[in-house]
C-alpha cells in the first residue's frame, strides 16, 4: 500500500540527495527507510530508483510519485497546521445572526478591532432571523446571537453586554420634546413608526402601551433606521429606540429623546452562544472585547438627552 511516509522519503532523498541525510531529516534509521522502500518496490513489483554512482535518479514510476509527493504532501502540511489552529481555536468561522434592527449598528464598532485580533477566523453577520435565533443557535446555523431578549435555554448561554435605555423619539417641534417623561395616554393620539416587528415582541408595546390599555392612532412599520428617524423628524410620526441610536443621530437630524414613563425602561444587548462553544477561544474573546468597549456607536454620547 502506498503511504504517506513512502512519499515524504522519495522528497527527502530528492531534496537531501542521499538515504541517509533523508533518514536524519524525518528522524529514522537509514536501515528503517531503506526497508520501507523496499517494501514499496517489491509489492508494486518496480523499481524507484536507480544508482548512478553515489546518486539516486528516480526512475519513471519514482518520478511520478515524486512529483504526486511534491503536489500532496504541502497540502496535507497546511491542513495539518489548519487542524492544529483549530484545535488551540485560532482559527474556525465565526456567524453572528442578529435579532435586533439596530443592535447592527452597535456591532459594527467591535468587528474591526475583533478581526485584528483573529485575522485567521471568518466572521460573517447574518441581519434577518425573524426572531428565529434561538433556533438558529441550536440547529448551528450561527454561533453567536445579538439581542434584547434572552431566552434561556438548557445548552445555551447568554451575557448581557451592553446597558441600554428604550426611549420616545420625536421631532424637536413636536408638542412632547419639551416633557421629561411621557405616559402611554400621550400616545393615544399618535403615529408610531416601528421596525417590521410584531407588536408583542416590541417594548414600546408588551412594556409600555398595552399594559396600560392603548393603543397609538396608527401602527406604521419601517425597516431601515435611517428612514425611521428621517420620518420622525420630519414629523411624520415618533418611534422608540435605544438612546444611543439617538445620540449618534442627533447632531444631524432635528431629533429629541424623551423617556417612557417614570422610570424608563431599561434593556440589555446580550450574546448569546451554545454552553459547549464558551470555551472557544475565538468566541470566548469576542464577549470579552464587547465587555470592555462595551459602549454607543461612534458619534453617540454616554450621558441622557432628557
Amino acid at each position: 500500500m502506498l503511504e504517506r511516509s513512502h512519499l515524504a522519503i522519495l522528497r527527502e532523498v530528492e531534496r537531501t540527495g542521499s538515504l541517509t541525510a533523508a533518514a536524519q531529516r524525518l528522524h529514522l534509521t537509514q536501515s528503517a527507510l531503506s526497508h520501507s522502500m523496499r517494501k514499496l518496490e517489491d509489492r508494486f513489483g518496480t523499481p524507484v530508483w536507480r544508482r548512478e554512482g553515489r546518486r539516486l535518479i528516480p526512475t519513471q514510476a519514482g518520478q511520478y510519485l515524486l512529483n504526486l509527493a511534491q503536489r500532496l504532501l504541502p497540502q496535507l502540511e497546511h491542513a495539518e497546521q489548519r487542524l492544529r489552529q483549530f484545535a488551540r481555536g485560532e482559527r474556525g468561522s465565526l456567524r453572528i445572526g442578529m435579532e435586533c434592527h439596530p443592535c447592527y449598528l452597535w456591532l459594527l464598532q467591535h468587528v474591526a478591532p475583533y478581526l485584528a485580533r483573529w485575522p485567521d477566523v471568518d466572521l460573517d453577520v447574518k441581519q434577518k432571523f425573524e426572531f428565529g435565533g434561538i433556533g438558529a443557535l441550536f440547529a448551528h446555523d450561527i454561533d453567536v446571537l445579538v439581542t434584547p431578549d434572552p431566552h434561556h435555554k438548557p445548552g445555551l448561554h447568554f451575557e448581557p453586554v451592553y446597558a441600554y435605555e428604550q426611549v420616545l423619539v420625536l421631532a424637536q417641534e413636536h408638542p412632547l420634546a419639551a416633557q421629561e417623561q411621557v405616559q402611554p395616554e400621550h400616545l393615544g393620539g399618535e403615529v408610531l413608526l416601528t421596525y417590521p416587528v410584531p407588536p408583542e415582541r416590541l417594548d414600546v408595546f408588551n412594556q409600555f402601551l398595552t399594559p396600560a390599555g392603548v393603543a397609538p392612532r396608527l401602527h406604521k412599520t419601517v425597516e431601515n433606521t435611517e428612514v425611521l428617524l428621517q420620518l420622525v423628524a420630519s414629523g411624520r410620526g415618533v418611534t422608540a429606540l435605544p438612546l444611543w441610536v439617538v445620540q449618534a443621530h442627533r447632531n444631524r437630524l432635528p431629533i429629541v429623546a424623551v423617556r417612557l414613563g417614570a422610570r424608563g425602561i431599561h434593556k440589555h444587548i446580550h450574546l448569546g452562544l451554545r454552553s459547549a462553544d464558551q470555551a472557544v477561544p475565538y468566541i470566548s474573546d469576542l464577549l470579552e472585547l464587547v465587555r470592555l468597549g462595551a459602549a454607543p456607536p461612534s458619534g453617540a454620547r454616554s450621558v441622557p438627552l432628557f
